[in-house]
């Protein structure tokens, strides 16, 4: 593989990641003990843009931290890895900024992520943060590292907020049973008393959540209109088994 090819596939490998993972260690510069860093666990989900979306409560030590100081980084990684030290994380540094009343809409992907925590922000104290990428670091395994610019990972959804709940509230209310039959084709077992709910449908893949957890599914090639969509969740319907994208 050349090097332009091996890059464009770690990018890719990093992109996956970040979308197969819901929550990551946040990283903040603390006010108490100054010029250290302060790491904290929390829940993210991917906004429109593809950017990682945080919601934290105004006490936390970690939102005191950010409104002193912007500058954050959050790392993920696959817990269910044997070995961690061989396994794919990435690291994104970047800017939190909070989201403004009119960017509230970017907030409804969170809630279906999360939907305990949809009355935070105004029972709570709880509010939304952007994670403005920098840099993002991607380490493969063991020598396999890059540095990435943002654009080369990230992608933006290609169907708006409205084009997204279109098709989840479709899929969830009339195709249960190929729900179903998604998780089956990703090795997941779910039981009878259970339903899968699709949450999230963007350019590469869908999120379906099954109690607490979310599942991350990838599409076998990448799709950007509702035509296509369609068509490949259809055919993942009939498959017998799940053809990794390319």
């Amino acid at each position: 593989m050349s090097e332009p090819d091996a890059k464009s596939a770690a990018a890719s490998a990093a992109r996956a990641l970040l979308n197969a993972c819901y929550d990551g260690v946040l990283a903040t510069l603390s006010v108490d003990v100054a010029g250290y860093p302060f790491g904290s666990v929390v829940p993210y989900c991917l906004d429109q843009r593809g950017r990682p979306l945080i919601l934290i409560a105004s006490i936390a030590q970690h939102t005191k931290n950010i409104r002193a100081d912007g500058r954050v980084s959050l790392t993920l990684f696959d817990r269910a890895e044997p070995d961690l030290q061989a396994a794919g994380r990435v690291t994104v540094l970047g800017d939190a900024t909070r989201l403004a009343p009119e960017e509230r809409e970017l907030a409804l992907r969170y809630y279906r992520w999360f939907p305990q925590s949809h009355d935070y922000d105004r029972t709570h104290d709880f509010h939304f943060y952007a994670l403005e990428p920098r840099r993002i670091r991607f380490i493969g395994g063991f020598g396999a590292i890059h540095w990435f610019e943002p654009e080369a990972v990230l992608r933006a959804n290609p169907f708006d907020t409205h084009a997204e709940r279109g098709i989840l509230e479709h899929m969830n209310a009339d195709h249960g049973d190929a729900l179903r039959h998604y998780c089956a084709l990703a090795g997941l077992e779910v039981p009878e008393d259970e339903a899968p709910e699709m949450v999230g449908c963007d350019g590469e893949g869908m999120h379906l959540r099954l109690g607490l957890r979310v599942l991350r599914i990838p599409f076998p090639a990448p799709v950007a209109d509702m035509q296509s969509v369609r068509a490949t969740l259809v055919a993942m319907a009939r498959a017998e088994r799940l053809t990794p994208s390319r």
